[in-house]
């Protein structure tokens, strides 16, 4: 026998020695795709192999962890292609333990990277501008170099002047004007000091569009956005699971990774280079334009991806100090990054402190609590929360270890935000039964039609938001009290409701095989990854001297899709008009566009980050209090006369300790539906 354990599920099982990594996979209940049957056609079940040691599972993977490349597989890769580090599962046999990598596209439920982004009075100031030339005829006896004569067309043009080529250019510039008309186009990138600009690209005959990439490196999901640098239209978006989910759901897990693993921020940094890489490509395929037409890259994320894809240890960001190997704006060419763009510059956005990055600068960015008249509270909900409070005077900066689990990581049902994940639920507070919707239909499960509809799809697990509101209807349901206690005494009055060893747990859905329900571990996470959020958001109201706030947003792929009431309910965001909590997108991938698209947001970015105070909630000490009086739904101590203008929150009782109790009321009828 051998174990197998595929990521980014973290699913595993122990299977005989000469199984195929496809036979594993379904006999695991992995996510893995394969439509011609195990034949090697169809190339859907692809894996990738990467040997290392794996603490985590106390697993040593070599190339002999799995067997030899068949006659099959090399036949598939000289059809249509298949990368180093491929495999075809239907191919490739368990020989000895081994950790496996499901790519997203190998996925049958691939991941929906829902991120939106607003980009309102953004002013086009890029960094780099284009011109035509049409050089003059060579003259014998002539001694201006192609050097002098480009520059000398560009001096008198705004924008483009310039008083160099790059090295590159210098390799590309007799080639480019060599046509008859000696037609040419060439990009100029301006400097910040306003100097002239140097040449860095050039193209035969003219040449329409030149392109920008943002992209918001998350540590669950990367999501990138292509840009007409002249116009400032997006072209396309795309976005793909981060691949060093493998080596650690959270941050803290892949630092560990790299701590005991000599060699580890390498492969942290090259899985995410390469995953770079490839978007860009597929940026470019959506658009329709080539990679060499990819001038500039901005690239934010939180201070771990932000000095891994620099190619920085990021081992100093798992313990105490968390001092950052610097704060500033990174600038360099995007050969450094090995993103395979011969022309394009890297712009890495500046952090702000050890825990709170260059997302968080662009989420502020993009909302502007520094130009705000009134206090804002930004929220940015992930696996890592970043908390911003403050208003044109003075703003006030903490990060939150939530974990995976508003992700749906770690619970018994959850799983990513892919088709067939419940993402809504509804629960009749009468009869205790739910009704739902997946992604992927738009109906409810009691519509007529609903089981047709989402036949194909599979209901496979509840996302993240479907899990903050399953919690908050169960809450406002009585089927968990104030203190997040199932309570056991509704089993005799509905089935919903089922013993679960010594707790009880609520189930969603139980149909052909699947059953979905929150146990008492999953409310449980629930509590402790909201009272670590609401915590760093008290501390930051007491050190902005604020006792409420008017303007609460929420961000990012995972809080672009929270219900502002449960939000609320749960108390994952203190009391507020509930009109005035909104969703904001990916504000962090917006911040991003803003300074792909412009200079002048760049250079307001830096000054608006020096500004920031950033508050370190693990030496704060009435951190603790503030946590566990959090725990509660949706608070054990503040008041919510906001919320209760929207729904009837039960009453709390004292005995949190006693599970059968049912003294609450009820939602008023056609309250919130």
């Amino acid at each position: 026998m051998a174990r197998v354990v595929f990521t980014p599920s973290g699913l595993d099982g122990d299977v005989p020695a000469g199984t195929s990594v496809l036979d594993a996979a379904r006999r695991c209940g992995v996510d893995l795709d394969s439509v011609c049957g195990g034949r090697g056609i169809c190339g859907r079940c692809q894996v990738e192999l990467h040997p290392g040691s794996y603490a985590k599972w106390a697993i040593e993977v070599d190339d002999a962890s799995l067997s030899p490349f068949t006659d099959t597989e090399q036949a598939y890769a000289d059809r249509k292609g298949l990368k180093p580090d491929r495999r075809l599962g239907c191919s490739a046999l368990v020989v000895g333990d081994v950790v496996v990598d499901v790519p997203a596209e190998s996925q049958v439920h691939r991941p929906v990277v829902r991120k939106s982004l607003d980009l309102t009075d953004v002013v086009l100031d890029p960094a780099v501008h284009v011109a035509y030339l049409e050089l003059p005829p060579s003259v014998l006896g002539d001694a201006a170099s192609m050097s002098d004569l480009v520059l000398a067309e560009l001096a008198d043009r705004p924008h483009v002047a310039a008083d160099r080529l790059t090295t590159t250019v210098l390799r590309d510039v007799h080639r480019a004007f060599a046509g008859q008309d000696r037609s040419a186009t060439v990009a100029v990138r301006r400097r910040g000091d306003g100097a002239p600009g140097e040449v860095v690209a050039v193209w035969p005959g003219f040449v329409e569009r030149v392109v920008g990439v943002a992209v918001d490196i998350g540590s669950t999901t990367i999501a990138g956005h292509l840009c007409d640098l002249a116009s400032g239209e997006v072209l396309s978006s795309a976005g793909r699971m981060n691949p060093q989910i493998r080596f650690g759901e959270d941050l803290m897990s892949r630092v560990s990774y790299v701590m005991m693993n000599p060699g580890g921020d390498r492969e942290l940094t090259t899985a995410v280079r390469r995953a770079l890489q490839e978007l860009v490509v597929q940026l470019c395929d959506d658009a329709g334009v080539t990679t060499d037409l990819v001038l500039e890259v901005v690239l934010v994320g939180n201070p771990i991806m932000h000095h891994v894809v620099a190619g920085i240890d990021p081992t100093p960001l798992g313990q105490a100090p968390f001092t950052l190997a610097t704060a500033d704006a990174l600038v360099a060419p995007a050969t450094e990054f090995e993103l395979g763009l011969p022309h394009a510059q890297v712009y890495l956005a500046p952090c702000i402190a050890g825990h709170v990055g260059a997302d968080t600068a662009a989420v502020i960015l993009s909302e502007g609590p520094h130009r705000s008249a009134t206090t804002q509270l930004l929220v940015d909900v992930g696996t890592n929360a970043e908390i911003v409070v403050g208003d044109e005077h003075r703003q006030f900066a903490a990060s939150s270890p939530t974990g995976p689990a508003f992700e749906g990581a770690q619970l018994s049902c959850g799983q990513r935000a892919t088709a067939g994940a419940i993402e809504r639920v509804r629960i009749d507070p009468a009869t205790l039964e739910p009704r739902f919707k997946v992604i992927g239909c738009d109906l409810w499960s009691d519509e007529p039609g609903f089981a047709d509809a989402t036949a194909d799809l599979g209901i496979s697990g509840i996302c993240g938001s479907g899990i903050i509101e399953v919690v908050g209807e169960m809450f406002l349901a009585g089927i968990i009290d104030a203190d997040g206690v199932v309570q056991g005494a509704l089993a005799d009055r509905s089935p919903r409701v089922r013993p679960d060893g010594r707790t009880f747990r609520y189930v969603v859905h139980d149909q052909d095989g699947v059953q979905l329900g929150i146990t008492q571990n999953d409310v449980r996470a629930i509590q402790l990854a909201k009272a670590a959020l609401r915590a760093g958001i008290e501390l930051l109201f007491r050190h902005a001297g604020v006792a409420a706030v008017a303007d609460i947003r929420l961000a990012g792929a995972f809080g672009s899709h929270i219900d502002p009431v449960y939000a609320l309910v749960l108390g994952l965001v203190p009391d507020c008009p509930v009109d005035r909590v909104r969703s904001v997108g990916n504000a962090a991938g917006a911040g991003a566009v803003r300074a792909l698209l412009s200079m002048a947001a760049r250079r307001e970015m830096e000054r608006a980050v020096r500004g920031v105070e950033k508050i370190e909630t693990a030496t704060e000490p009435d951190f603790q209090a503030e946590f566990v009086a959090a725990m509660a739904f949706p608070h054990a101590t503040a008041p919510s006369p906001e919320l209760s203008r929207v729904v009837v929150l039960p009453e709390r009782t004292s005995t949190p300790a006693d599970a059968g109790r049912s003294g609450r009321r009820r939602r008023a009828r056609g309250e919130h539906t």
